[in-house]
């Protein structure tokens, strides 16, 4: 049986993984960003999240 992981906690790891992809591959932040909505199952609340986060970081 499989445990159900709450979504904050995804988001969490969603961060952490874009965090290490900016680190190791040197893809776009945009790119890496479609990629942790897809690979976390992130909700539209939580990828505009994401993108104000880094957008601010990343300024």
């Amino acid at each position: 049986m499989s445990t159900v992981i709450p979504q904050s906690e995804m988001c969490r790891k969603a961060m952490a993984w874009v965090e290490e992809q900016l680190r190791e591959t040197g893809k776009p932040l945009a790119v890496l960003l479609e990629e942790a909505a897809m690979r976390f199952n992130l909700s539209p609340n939580e990828c505009d999240f994401l993108q104000r986060f880094y957008s601010q970081d990343h300024e």
